[in-house]
């Protein structure tokens, strides 16, 4: 195997590097750093964070591919497949799926099938699964869960290794009785739940279909996994996108006032007129023709499906910076009256430098509130345009390709409900995650708040 790079997976990786240096730097600035101890002051906050963590873990995970080079014809996998870390630790599930639908855990499938017996006569049966041991999942459960609970344990002593200052012994305590600066027993407690659960769904899923089977027979727990990468980097990247230009427009429109004022002002408020999702349907639609006329362009499937996936993207940055510019405007209208910038202009220092030295980090408390409060947006937004047919490529694993190839089984007798549970549950989690988190950062970092 090589390694393959894909659009999304080089944005994402430059994305951990940006936000490496950045957090790096700022660690160095003691105000900065009391106002994110402020934040993880909170339990809920705390937890919270773990939880995106693990969704980071996951995406980053299923970022990084490669191309095969040689057919594994045991595994599954072939010559010129595109496979990530994340396909090769799941790939039990990814390369043998079931004939149809199965229940959590059954070991026969789920709708009846007719069988002609050895005696002629036709009947039916629920035919066996091919890929799910007969033994007793429960026999199985106590021991992994123990096994969770070791590995869990291990990491945390590790953590505490790295941070204490005094003896082990006295910090545990410490930990333990709660007294630590950070609420740390609340996210070890989070951090072990997490991993004590994963390691249950991972280990069973060898014996197991632990969330069932969708309708081609493909394993429920392994899509739901990789719909996290969709998820995540819709909400990441289209901030990205968004980012320069609210700030750029927002800050000119409110320095520079006149004509340019009036401009940007236009430009948002006619954007803002237009619906949403008739804009974001349009630019899809176009984009699908455009790549259905150059198939030449992409060499595999999941080639292609990226591109679409960074082209959504960038539609969605592109219809949703509005907001964010129409404050950025107000603030910089107000700061740039602040005796300190009235000044700079009269020490003749250029307006660019004043903009880029004095209005900018005096509005990013700003910015990163929006940030995170779109953030959950922007991944339920996912959901709802691959659910009506205009989001991501039909072949790419998210959660609403899930919602929307579960929507029609619903209805059926008896009813196929784990695909729309799953996903569920895991969008569930994220968005409660994100939003609790947001919550957090705007109660300390809102300046009306210490009023």
């Amino acid at each position: 195997m090589r390694l393959a790079l894909l659009w999304t997976d080089m944005l994402v990786w430059l994305l951990v590097v940006m936000v490496g240096v950045w957090g790096w730097k700022l660690s160095r600035l003691v105000e900065v750093r009391q106002k994110w101890y402020a934040i993880f002051h909170s339990k809920i906050a705390m937890a919270s964070a773990i939880t995106l963590i693990f969704y980071i873990f996951f995406t980053l995970l299923d970022s990084v591919h490669f191309k095969v080079t040689k057919v594994e014809q045991h595994k599954g996998i072939y010559t010129g497949e595109i496979i990530s870390l994340l396909d090769i630790a799941m790939i039990h599930q990814k390369s043998y799926s079931e004939r149809t639908y199965s229940a959590p855990f059954a070991t026969t499938e789920y709708a009846k099938s007719i069988i002609v017996g050895k005696d002629g006569v036709s009947r039916q049966e629920n035919l066996p699964l091919r890929y799910v041991s007969m033994e007793d999942p429960w026999k199985k459960t106590i021991p992994v869960l123990e096994m969770g609970v070791l590995f869990s344990i291990i990491v945390i002593l590790l953590h505490l290794l790295w941070t204490k200052e005094g003896s082990l012994k006295e910090h545990i305590r410490v930990v333990w009785q709660g007294e630590t600066v950070l609420p740390w027993r609340t996210g070890y407690g989070i951090f072990s739940l997490f991993v004590i659960v994963l390691t249950w769904l991972y280990i069973m899923s060898f014996s197991y279909h632990v969330l069932g089977t969708d309708k081609v027979g493909g394993d429920v727990l392994y899509a739901s996994l990789k719909s996290i990468r969709t998820g995540v980097l819709i909400g990441i990247l289209t901030t990205l996108v968004m980012l320069p230009l609210a700030i750029f427009l927002g800050v000119s429109a409110g320095y520079f006032r006149g004509w340019v004022d009036d401009l940007i002002q236009y430009l948002y408020t006619t954007l803002s007129s237009i619906p949403g999702v008739l804009l974001i349907a349009a630019g899809v639609l176009m984009m699908q023709v455009m790549m259905e006329n150059h198939t030449d362009w992409f060499a595999s499937t999941v080639e292609r499906s990226d591109l679409r996936l960074l082209f959504l993207i960038f539609i969605l940055g592109m219809t949703s910076w509005t907001g964010l510019c129409r404050l950025l405007r107000a603030e910089t209208l107000r700061i740039s009256q602040m005796d300190y910038v009235t000044a700079a202009k009269a020490f003749g220092v250029s307006r660019w430098y004043i903009m880029v030295r004095h209005i900018v980090p005096n509005l990013m408390h700003i910015v990163l509130i929006s940030v995170v409060l779109d953030f959950s947006g922007l991944v339920l937004s996912e959901a709802v345009l691959s659910y009506v047919g205009i989001g991501v490529d039909p072949t790419m694993y998210s959660w609403g390709n899930m919602i929307n190839q579960a929507r029609l089984e619903m209805a059926r007798e008896p009813m196929v409900w784990w695909s729309l549970f799953s996903s569920f549950i895991f969008m569930f989690i994220l968005v409660l995650a994100a939003n609790l988190l947001s919550d957090r950062v705007q109660h300390v970092l809102d300046p009306r708040n210490r009023l």
